[in-house]
């Protein structure tokens, strides 16, 4: 046989001929070609769109900015810039908080320039707006730190909106702080005529002592009323710089409308004093005013149980309709046969904290007390207690199958009340968390597994 050079030898291939091979790789070198324009004009993280520069200087920029466009990149910047300066500013603000306290509060306390009363008549509750901001700047703080840590240079995890909702138990400080501050200026401008050494303390301070910045005292006073009224602004920024796709913008906009409710009210109570300033006013519209309703409703409610507002949690509030059944045969001939009138009721709880996120629904905490408040809700914000609180602790819970659309709360040896909602689902959501906590509380759960019957020994009649 004749040996055949390797050269001449005719290599077997898979059928693709000279053609159809210069067409895959044309078709490769296509497919490869759109691979580059697509990571070219790759689609945005933020904003799904296709305008980002087709040269992206991967030195001066980490992977996460070179995947934004430039509306988004410049939007990133604004939020980041936002956020520092709500931070930034509340830490001015302690500041000046800090130093009514150190420079004025304590050298006349030491001093004897003022009496105890008279002091706090000038300086109102400034130590629980201090420890409210040494708390919430603490957070604050830790929030940006971590968010550095992890990498994340431009704070798209820190969420001011959430932050702000759990502290949202510093507005009613702030407008205890406002509502006496015209009776704390008046009280100062007098106290400072009739007191010779107060005069001249107040003017050694400001022209001697650098830490005031050449500040009266007075100025220094007006700094919780000037923080309240930024919020909203600090917060607007934030939102018009934060996409409605980041999980804080909902947080967000609902800390903005809880604090202009709050300023609306504070606004409201002021007028109500007859005092004529005013803070910063905002659009009203018929969510706000019914959201400022809501705040007196829940001051009245917290006068008349008494408790501190630091242990009270307002699990539910809201409006729903209630019937006195004038006897325990109601069930039977319907619910129709009842007369309910529209109601405004809050379920109270007072529980220890443990933590400041203590007061989370996911973990109350252990719960000491909770009462169901029944006002009437008159026209333009007027109501009344119907009732004394009515203690869930001495109240049984119960519903029937054949009247699932409402259910009845018992005040053992006194009352029975029928409640519904005009949404059924609703009102099993009322039933279930006022039965849970009359259930904890009840004196009565121990026995024959809580049942109700074994407790009452009169008619479910008025007494």
């Amino acid at each position: 046989a004749t040996r055949t050079k390797s050269a001449d030898v005719e290599r077997a291939d898979s059928g693709i001929g000279q053609m159809a091979a210069r067409k895959w790789r044309n078709r490769a070198s296509e497919t490869l070609s759109s691979l580059q324009a697509w990571e070219a004009h790759r689609p945005c993280t933020d904003c799904g769109e296709r305008d980002l520069p087709v040269e992206t200087d991967v030195q001066n920029c980490n992977q996460r900015r070179a995947d934004l466009c430039e509306k988004c990149r410049k939007r990133r910047t604004e939020r980041k810039e936002s956020v520092l300066e709500f931070v930034n500013t509340e830490a001015s603000y302690g500041e000046d908080l800090r130093i009514i306290k150190e420079e004025f509060y304590l050298p006349m306390q030491v001093a004897g320039l003022l009496s105890q009363e008279q002091l706090q008549g000038i300086f109102s509750n400034i130590q629980e707006l201090i420890d409210l901001n040494d708390s919430f700047l603490e957070i604050l703080q830790e929030e940006i730190d971590q968010a550095f840590d992890q990498g994340d240079d431009d704070l798209m995890t820190v969420c001011i909106g959430e932050i702000f909702l759990e502290f949202v138990n510093m507005l009613p400080a702030f407008q205890t702080y406002c509502l006496q501050q015209s009776s704390s200026v008046n009280m100062l401008n007098a106290l400072e005529k009739e007191k010779e050494l107060l005069r001249i303390f107040l003017n050694v301070s400001q022209n001697d002592n650098t830490a005031l910045r050449r500040m009266n005292l007075r100025s220094f006073l007006m700094a919780p009323l000037q923080r309240v009224t930024k919020y909203p602004l600090l917060l607007s920024r934030i939102i018009k710089a934060t996409t409605e796709y980041h999980p804080d913008h909902g947080s967000l906009r609902e800390a903005k409308s809880r604090i202009e409710s709050h300023l609306e009210h504070i606004n409201m109570k002021t007028k109500q004093e007859g005092n004529t300033w005013t803070l910063r006013s905002f659009r009203q519209d018929s969510k706000k005013k019914r959201e400022v309703i809501n705040i007196e409703m829940r001051e009245t409610a917290l006068k008349t149980v008494g408790w501190l507002r630091e242990e009270t949690r307002f699990v539910m509030e809201g409006s729903l309709q209630l019937a006195q059944p004038p006897d325990g045969q109601w069930v039977k001939k319907g619910s129709k046969t009842l007369k309910f009138q529209n109601m405004q009721v809050l379920l109270l709880v007072n529980m220890k904290r443990v933590s400041e996120s203590s007061l989370d629904s996911a973990e109350p905490g252990p719960v000491k007390d909770a009462v169901l408040v029944l006002i009437r809700d008159k026209n333009n914000g007027k109501f009344h207690l119907l009732r004394e609180p009515l203690r869930l602790s001495n109240c049984i819970v119960s519903t029937d199958p054949d009247c699932d659309d409402t259910f009845e709360l018992i005040e053992i040896r006194r009352e029975a009340f029928v409640f519904r909602d005009s949404d059924r689902a609703r009102t099993h959501h009322w039933f279930r968390q006022i039965r849970r906590y009359s259930r904890e509380l009840g004196s009565w759960k121990k026995r024959r597994n809580a049942l109700p019957n074994i407790m009452i020994s009169t008619p479910h009649t008025r007494p």
